[in-house]
């Protein structure tokens, strides 16, 4: 009998153990994640000195915010001086629910790889100096509630795959150079027209049915 019980010590150590390590692979993972986003982008003011790739995980990173169990939740870094670019590795925070990036000078493309943030809550992109278009893939960020893209240098069409998410409350792309019309349907039935103006391509609400919603963007 006590042979068994230490048996069922053991496994329940062994099994703690194991899932300490998925959770310390996991933060690494993610700390892994910000120190791309550090190598991409030029920090004059040093806001990023604390990203430390050697720590165990980046829950003590200024302007890094953490879970209870240590998954980033929170990444701050609005009107923070910062230029480069976006890195792709952000999309591996599976976690995160806000990625405030806002007023810097950030140029290059919005990474397709932001559409795996299933957790996002809020995506705040605007005043920098973004180009391309808005990567379709981020339809399928089921739990958004604000994009806010404005004053960028986006181009192309606004992608149809956002109307289809249901949380979407803040839709901001004014001041771009996006082309085609302005959806109508799902969440964008109640966004000001305000919200898409300065994009001198950019025609009306499309007509459902009756014309291309892509037309003007060749």
């Amino acid at each position: 009998m006590a042979s068994r019980n230490c048996l069922w010590e053991l496994l329940a150590a062994s099994l703690t153990l194991t899932l300490a390590l998925i959770h310390l692979v996991e933060a690494n993972s993610e700390g892994d994640a910000l120190y791309a986003l550090r190598r991409s982008l030029s920090d004059p003011d040093h806001v990023l000195q604390s990203w430390d790739p050697t720590l165990v995980n980046p829950c003590t990173w200024f302007h890094v915010t953490c879970n209870q169990d240590n998954r980033v939740t929170r990444v701050d870094l609005g009107n923070s001086n910062l230029s480069g670019h976006l890195a792709p590795e952000l999309g591996k925070l599976e976690h995160l629910q806000y990625l405030e990036l806002y007023k810097n000078n950030i140029q290059g493309t919005i990474p397709s790889e932001l559409g795996n943030l299933k957790s996002l809550i809020s995506l705040d992109l605007y005043n920098n100096s973004l180009t391309g278009k808005i990567p379709t893939s981020l339809g399928k960020l089921k739990s958004l509630v604000f994009l806010r893209l404005n004053d960028n240098q986006l181009t192309g069409p606004i992608p149809r795959e956002l109307t289809k998410i249901p949380s979407l409350k803040v839709v901001d792309v004014s001041s771009n150079d996006l082309c085609g019309t302005i959806p109508t349907g799902g969440p964008f039935e109640h966004i000001p027209l305000q919200n898409f103006e300065n994009n001198s391509r950019l025609e009306g609400p499309e007509l459902i049915g009756l014309a291309s919603y892509d037309t003007n963007c060749n």
